[in-house]
């Protein structure tokens, strides 16, 4: 089953209010932080392309790489595979991720049936392609796909926010975070975005942009 899809901020607001009901440091951390923002983002291969350009490099690399990309046509499958990696690279995509570039182009997924598959499909799916990773295709389901009831245990910044949220004394792993996290079911999108933000207030009182 898909389930929820988080389409307006009237799903985070609902999903906000069920996680405040059912665990109380929630509701300390919406006071903190105000009204979660909706974040979904667009689907389909230029999304999955920008966040290969956009790994291990800082944000501003990645935005120059992605504008190169954009301005060259770079961002179909047909533009990817139609030019060598000599010609990716010089766009600015390191050999690695050209190599990956190619494997997205190639791999023939149907974004449009992605729409309407269960999470777990989804996620096995991105991941059989070089390149992307468990947490890449966690974030795209959330994002892209509004998938409400999907979590990113891997996170780091996700980690250390329930750490500072619970008292914890150190950050949960990711398979102990991911059953930590079962009880904020079926809004598990939404839990996420209010650690986020939880940790973004934290981080801006100890002076941490």
């Amino acid at each position: 089953m898909v389930g929820r899809i988080i389409e307006t901020e009237d799903c985070v607001a609902e999903g906000a209010a069920f996680l405040c009901a059912a665990e109380p440091r929630f509701a300390h951390a919406l006071e903190l932080t105000g009204p979660l923002p909706l974040r979904r983002r667009p689907d389909g291969f230029a999304q999955l392309l920008s966040a290969i350009v956009s790994q291990q490099v800082s944000v501003a690399s990645a935005r120059a790489i992605w504008a190169r990309l954009e301005a060259a046509g770079m961002t179909t499958p047909e533009a990817i595979l139609a030019t060598d990696d000599d010609g990716l690279r010089a766009l600015g995509l390191s050999r690695q991720k050209a190599t990956y570039a190619r494997a997205l182009a190639g791999a023939g997924i149907d974004f449009d049936a992605l729409r309407n598959a269960p999470t777990d499909e989804v996620v096995s799916t991105l991941v059989a392609v070089k390149g992307i990773g468990v947490w890449t295709a966690e974030i795209y389901a959330m994002f892209s796909l509004g998938r409400a009831d999907v979590f990113a245990p891997g996170d780091l910044a996700l980690q250390e926010s329930a750490r500072l949220l619970f008292e914890l004394p150190e950050r949960p792993k990711e398979r102990a975070f991911r059953e930590m996290a079962e009880p904020w079911r079926p809004w598990r999108a939404v839990a996420a975005r209010a650690l986020w933000a939880y940790y973004h207030v934290q981080k801006q009182r100890e002076g941490i942009a």
